[in-house]
């Protein structure tokens, strides 16, 4: 299947939804944040996008971007990217994939971790490279990256931890 015929076939599924191509070096579709459980299932059922290799964010300095890279495995087609525009930057939630592919898991973790996007839906939504407590999100530009001493991260290590 062709990028024009999958961006074709997300506009007749989702007339209203202001489903955009953005120009760039990969073919990538913009979605509404409200539109990526559905999309996403109409893309891996009807479409054959069976293979989500990378999920990841950027921030940007008026919103962050949730990225998706989609392969198929079943059907020859080329890859696919979506992106989601969130403009809280305060607040950043969209809803989990988790339930359209499994391999979502950790990924949509990362993200909170590193950027503190909240995957509604998800099923253990917690930290996977750093504690719960750590201070702030260190992939956000507005981290302030320093070195902290032990003392200072010991309010935030669990308490059964010693040195």
């Amino acid at each position: 299947m062709s990028h024009q015929a999958t961006l074709d076939t997300l506009l007749t599924r989702f007339p209203e939804a202001g489903i955009e191509r953005q120009e760039g070096l990969d073919f990538t579709i913009v979605l509404p944040s409200s539109l990526i459980v559905d999309a996403c299932r109409t893309l891996r059922d009807d479409l054959g996008f069976d293979f989500l290799s990378n999920l990841t964010a950027v921030d940007r300095p008026d919103a962050f971007e949730v990225v998706y890279h989609l392969y198929s495995l079943s059907n020859p087609a080329p890859p696919l990217a979506l992106k989601v525009r969130l403009a809280d930057k305060a607040d950043p939630r969209l809803a989990s994939v988790t339930s359209v592919w499994e391999g979502a898991n950790l990924q949509e973790r990362e993200v909170y971790d590193l950027f503190g996007i909240v995957f509604e839906g998800h099923p253990k939504l917690e930290r996977i490279l750093l504690w719960e407590g750590f201070p702030g999100h260190p992939l956000r530009k507005d981290f302030i990256n320093r070195i902290y001493s032990f003392e200072e991260m010991r309010a935030t290590l669990p308490p059964e931890t010693e040195r």
